[in-house]
């Protein structure tokens, strides 16, 4: 670079650097709305990491490896038809752990039996350690004098919103049945948020036996979906495709597979998120935008008499660039430094409210985008609207 070119370059730094200085309040105001503007970006992509990342942690400490939905009554809930059947068979095969049986239907539930409301309920054959109970121990029996394990009846298990709202605890009373007529007795032996979170509603959470009895599905042992957890080693695909060839009306699918159905089944869901990250973005660069079209428009009188005295619109531009990367450059280091704060607060409160402890994610990637649009965007911005802004920079505006 020549020494004309480097004294050219010096010239429009100082120059940026000193309409900053010269106008302190304005200044911090542009720092403030790149800041928003980040914020806007990073926390937004975070809640859309957060979300994918949680389900598919949800979906993972399922520890299922194994998947057995649809079939012949596919388009129900419950389409897995004689699941207890098909749960026995697949206990007999070689590698396998464990099998689970899942039903669910909606029921009525309350503390007055003539004043029940509608609630999700999940049948499951029983408790487990992730249910992480925040009060009582669920299905697990009181063991007899013979040592053997005494199953209990009419017993329900509750998510803590459910159970707040009808003011409930462990050993307490409620009222379950199919319809608002039919009612009976449970007690409430566990508190737990586990299948409330897999629905992303309020659920109850009852024996498999029970809920198909109480819905009629008894008979034809209908269920929502078998899941197979297999031993250490064991290939998950080969032994889905042996499920598959001795049940070819069921979907049949591994872990990964099954996570990726459930999500391409609510693509309006996904869409809408990757909609709601996209806006975040339009609206952070839509934000830096209008504030350096601004900025500019409020050196109007300083870059005509800049222009009047004999500065090239080109080096006019460079001087609204220089304050769009300080300006961005800061505003982008103070959004960034807040994400995690602000991320924390939020989780906090996604806690509290709907139970989830890390809704909001910030990886490397989300600090990457909120800077990049911070200066990036803004240097670019400030780059074209100093260009526009030094083709009115005339002496008629001083005049004016």
């Amino acid at each position: 670079m020549s020494r004309a070119s480097l004294a050219r370059v010096r010239a429009v730094v100082g120059l940026g650097l000193a309409q900053l200085r010269h106008s302190p309040g304005r200044t911090a105001l542009a720092v403030g709305g790149v800041v928003l503007a980040v914020l806007s970006v990073t926390l937004l992509a975070s809640l859309g990491v957060g979300v994918v990342e949680t389900g598919q942690e949800q979906f993972d400490d399922a520890g299922r490896d194994i998947w057995i939905t649809g079939g012949p009554a596919a388009g129900g809930e419950n389409e897995v038809v004689d699941a207890s059947a098909v749960a026995a068979d697949l206990r007999e095969r070689e590698g396998v752990g464990d099998v689970s049986t899942v039903a669910m239907h909606d029921v009525y539930l309350g503390t007055d039996p003539d004043a029940v409301e509608p609630i999700a309920a999940v049948g499951v054959e029983g408790t487990h350690g992730h249910f992480e109970f925040e009060d009582g121990d669920g299905f697990d029996g009181a063991m007899t004098a013979d040592g053997d394990e005494e199953i209990r009846s009419s017993v329900v298990v509750l998510d803590p919103a459910t159970a707040d709202r009808f003011d409930v605890g462990v050993g307490d009373t409620v009222y379950v049945g199919a319809g608002r007529q039919a009612v009976d007795a449970y007690t409430v032996v566990g508190v737990g948020s586990y299948y409330s979170q897999f629905l992303g509603t309020e659920a109850a959470t009852l024996r498999l036996p029970e809920l198909q009895s109480m819905t009629g599905t008894a008979g034809s042992s209908r269920a929502s979906f078998v899941t197979v957890n297999l031993e250490d080693g064991a290939d998950r695909e080969a032994f889905a495709d042996d499920v598959r060839a001795e049940y070819p009306t069921y979907d049949v699918r591994t872990a990964d597979d099954q996570f990726a159905a459930m999500v391409s089944d609510r693509h309006l869901v996904v869409a809408s998120g990757v909609a709601l990250v996209g806006l975040a973005i339009v609206g952070g660069v839509a934000l830096t935008t209008n504030l350096f079209v601004l900025v500019a428009y409020q050196q109007r009188e300083t870059l005509a008499a800049l222009r009047a005295i004999g500065l090239s619109r080109r080096l006019l531009a460079g001087t609204i660039g220089v304050q769009g990367a300080v300006v961005g450059l800061l505003g982008g280091a103070i959004g960034v430094a807040a994400t995690p704060v602000l991320a924390t607060g939020l989780n906090r409160l996604s806690t509290t409210v709907i139970g989830f402890e890390r809704l909001v994610r910030t990886p490397l990637e989300v600090f990457a985008l909120g800077f990049a649009v911070a200066v990036v965007v803004g240097v670019l911005v400030a780059l074209i609207t100093g260009w526009h802004a030094s083709r009115s920079a005339t002496v008629a505006v001083l005049e004016s």
